[in-house]
């Protein structure tokens, strides 16, 4: 668990959590509107070589290239879907995902079935200081540390 007291440690954080990335790996970001799930997955791309990674909220998935790719996913439209797990699977999402990180925010329960490994990132931003809580799930994370 670490507390975040602001935009820019929310970024450093990413940043480490980037340095640790490899191909293939699957990153879920949960938490409230403002909570910092952009902003912790710019952190990531920058530890990757990427600059320019915006919200995908309207075009729903992204791909930055950079020295590892990122897919970056925004699954807040698609929350109130009648079938969600049809819309995530209609993304093809796997077609990139072994050459890639993929970020995924507002990671339904649904999509975390599709992947064995995967870091689970949850943000609680009750109070102005954020609580980030790590859930590594997989052989793949046994090794994750911040």
């Amino acid at each position: 668990m670490h507390h975040v007291e602001s935009a820019e440690k929310m970024f450093d954080l990413g940043k480490q959590i980037g340095g640790q990335c490899k191909p293939g790996d699957q990153i879920l970001l949960t938490g409230p509107l403002g909570a910092g799930k952009t902003l912790l997955a710019q952190g990531i791309g920058a530890a990757l070589g990427i600059d320019e990674i915006t919200s995908p909220t309207f075009v729903i998935a992204r791909k930055h290239d950079g020295q590892i790719p990122i897919v970056h996913v925004d699954l807040y439209r698609l929350l109130d879907s009648s079938n969600p797990l049809a819309a995530i699977e209609d993304l093809d999402l796997e077609m990139e995902a072994d050459k890639s990180v993929t970020i995924i925010e507002w990671a339904s329960p649904e999509y975390s079935a599709l992947q064995a490994d995967r870091l689970e990132i949850t943000i609680d931003r009750t109070n102005e200081v954020r609580v980030v809580t790590f859930n590594p799930v997989g052989k793949r994370w046994d090794s994750f540390k911040l």
